[in-house]
């Protein structure tokens, strides 16, 4: 297991959240430092990541799924499809206490590591489902369903569509979002926006492709 180094962590997570102007509580800081450690623990045992060094968590999970906070503004109900280890599930939650915030997996040991995270925590916020999100069905839709790194654009709205509410959207993080995945799109649905990120420490492309229904018009000139 690497060797988690709070002390030369927490001032990185501090300068990121500066640099991509957040404003996080001094406790939720340490939320997301106590997160990291977990998620390096576990990680040991699970293979939650592929990344091993925490440092490099820092940056390539952690700051990356804060760049994608503010286009959740407004969020009141969020479902993350193959949350795997949390991301961004945990970190919107944990940045958003005032949004519900469920994560499904089909992996049952990373839904085990997302439920002790919740208990460790105390994120009251949490939701944890086992399974296909084909398979999940919810009592009020979700206004925005969001994965990070889980599938092709098509799979994952064709998978989901079902659980979004008439007037909610998909916020999917990626590298970059390929024209090939965003024609193949079922028929009802269009890329609105590519926004590109900035992730402090990252030099990788990143991007959110926010998929919304086509209106009666749109759906015509098809």
């Amino acid at each position: 297991m690497a060797l988690f180094d709070r002390a030369a962590l927490a001032p990185v997570l501090a300068d990121g959240l500066q640099k991509l102007e957040l404003a996080l509580t001094p406790a939720q800081q340490d939320q997301l430092l106590d997160y990291l450690a977990l998620l390096n623990k576990w990680n040991h045992v699970y293979n939650l990541t592929s990344v091993r060094e925490p440092m490099q968590m820092m940056t390539l999970h952690l700051l990356d799924s804060l760049a994608a906070l503010p286009a959740f503004a407004g969020a009141r109900n969020v479902l993350d499809v193959g949350a795997g280890g949390g991301l961004p599930g945990i970190v919107l939650a944990i940045a958003r206490p005032d949004m519900k915030v469920s994560m499904i997996d089909t992996v049952h040991k990373k839904t085990a590591f997302l439920t002790q995270v919740k208990a460790e925590l105390g994120l009251a916020n949490v939701t944890v489902y086992t399974k296909k999100v084909q398979e999940l069905a919810v009592k009020e839709p979700f206004d925005v369903i969001t994965s990070r790194a889980f599938a092709d654009l098509s799979d994952f709205v064709e998978w989901s569509q079902h659980l979004l509410a008439d007037d909610g959207r998909f916020i999917a993080l990626k590298g970059t979002a390929p024209q090939d995945e965003r024609e193949r799109l079922p028929e009802a649905w269009q890329v609105r926006e590519l926004r590109p990120l900035r992730v402090p420490g990252l030099g990788a492309d990143r991007h959110l492709v926010f998929v919304e229904r086509k209106n009666a018009a749109e759906q015509e000139t098809v």
